[in-house]
């Protein structure tokens, strides 16, 4: 694995860390943040676990089922 594919490894599983942390917090399930972001919980499960690579359109709707601001996803 080259360093910018470590580096995005990484990214990918610090994000997913926030957002399980965030999810956690507000005491719900995959399923119940998936349903509230319209989501599936299997790309919810993707997501915490790194192999995700989300898009823009999928953060916001995590952050606004989440009811927090963009940019605390992105604090680690």
């Amino acid at each position: 694995m080259s360093t910018m594919e470590t580096k995005s490894s990484l990214l990918l599983l610090k994000f997913g860390k926030q957002i399980r942390k965030y999810r956690l917090s507000k005491n719900l399930s995959q399923e119940g943040l998936a349903s509230l972001a319209d989501l599936h919980w299997t790309y919810i499960s993707g997501i915490e676990r790194g192999i995700r690579n989300i898009s823009l359109k999928n953060i916001a709707k995590i952050s606004k089922a989440l009811k927090i601001e963009l940019k605390n996803l992105f604090d680690f």
